[in-house]
């Protein structure tokens, strides 16, 4: 008889945006949620809003670490935190599941490889949240190209465009490199795109080419800290120099998939926080000799398939040839729309299920490994940028195949 979820319970570090998303699928799941940490005042409004048990106020994540009513770590911190988190949290025995990008720098991110791997095959379960992989049209896809539906695949294309800081007032943590990291649409929003297209060959990216672009040279913020997405009182802010990209395109070569459908793909992608009107706009293109399929963000449950010499079609999830590929991953009827939070609960299911079948599950989710190659290849891009040249993305991407 299967474990059921309800027996994990979970604590969150971070009250932010992302925080009640986690919590939300967490609930749908059935799985208890004990403990949040964050500022006290936030903190305390988290779990008073979600009936919350155990508050970790000014920001006491050692004290939920500690808790005995915690099983897995869900890290929904600042990107700057998130090392130095996750390597505690595992240190406690605590199972995770962590915000991406995993770390600042792959110096930091190797040492979480090296503790879940210190951890062995009895250790806890490590998982970064790329919960675009739980898409069931991007589960679909990938299962269409590892059958041979699409043929060999020629070329990989798409986007992702936002426009939450389009205007110079617009401020969130994650444009100053000290908080985010060096690289911010590319980091915040690419690495899903990136990571999505991986999963979906199979392979991972072996080298890249880049060139990124800050257009707000400049740009101006609030005296004190703010929310994603929150609106500030111009007249209260003040000027300081942008050290991270609004927008870039991305050249990549991809290793070579276990199924043979995928060798050297090449692919291409625009990404911008500065996309006038364009929310969440993510849109993934595979290309083969057989065939082609699209996907967009926004429009998540239906995938288009292009073919020369028959007509095109658009394949609806839930019904013929958008169903039994991804029975696992879809709860209700085609028409009946699943999107953003579906997916996340997907992800988190298969995680906590992970768990419970002491790791005898498909471990479909983005690992610490994957983490690791994501902050290495926005290593890659950075510096490609820098030098106007096609750079090898180093240690797990050059030994091609996703984990």
């Amino acid at each position: 008889m299967t474990t059921p979820l309800h027996t994990l319970r979970a604590g969150v570090i971070g009250t932010g945006f992302i925080a009640p998303v986690h919590i939300e699928a967490l609930k749908r799941l059935g799985v208890q949620v004990t403990a949040v940490c964050g500022s006290t005042g936030a903190a305390r409004e988290c779990a008073a809003q979600w009936g919350i048990p155990e508050v970790y106020g000014d920001y006491d994540y050692r004290g939920l670490l500690a808790s005995p009513s915690v099983d897995v770590v869900h890290i929904t911190s600042p990107n700057k935190a998130h090392v130095e988190q996750a390597l505690a949290a595992l240190a406690a025995g605590k199972h995770v599941v962590c915000e991406k990008p995993l770390g600042m720098t792959s110096e930091e991110t190797s040492a979480v490889v090296a503790a879940v791997k210190k951890g062995g095959a009895k250790g806890p379960v490590f998982a970064v949240n790329y919960m675009c992989r739980f898409f069931p049209a991007v589960l679909q896809m990938r299962a269409m190209i590892a059958r041979g539906d699409l043929g060999q695949i020629i070329h990989v294309q798409g986007h992702f465009f936002q426009d939450w800081l389009l205007q110079e007032t617009d401020f969130n943590w994650r444009v100053l490199s000290s908080e985010g990291g060096k690289l911010r649409a590319v980091g915040d929003i690419g690495t899903h795109w990136m990571d999505a297209v991986s999963f979906i060959l199979g392979a991972r990216a072996t080298s890249v080419f880049a060139h990124l672009e800050t257009f707000h040279k400049t740009r101006r913020r609030p005296q004190g800290s703010v929310q994603t997405f929150a609106k500030v009182d111009p007249e209260s802010m003040v000027s300081y120099k942008v050290d991270t990209e609004d927008f870039g395109s991305v050249l990549m070569k991809f290793g070579k998939a276990k199924h043979g459908y995928v060798s050297g793909v090449h692919a291409n992608a625009s990404i911008s926080q500065v996309a006038a009107g364009w929310k969440c706009d993510a849109m993934i293109g595979i290309y083969g000799t057989k065939g082609s399929v699209q996907w967009n963000f926004q429009d998540p449950n239906e995938i288009r398939v292009g073919r020369r010499d028959e007509p095109n079609q658009i394949l609806q999830r839930g019904t013929a040839g958008f169903s039994e590929d991804v029975a696992g991953f879809t709860d209700y009827p085609g028409g009946h729309p699943e999107g953003f939070s579906d997916a996340h609960k997907m992800h988190y299911r298969a995680v906590y299920e992970h768990i419970v079948s002491g790791k005898k599950t498909a471990g479909l989710f983005a690992t610490a490994a994957d983490g690791h190659h994501e902050v290495e290849l926005c290593e890659a891009i950075l510096k490609s940028s820098q030098t106007q040249s096609w750079v090898r993305v180093e240690t797990a991407g050059a030994r091609g195949g996703a984990a």
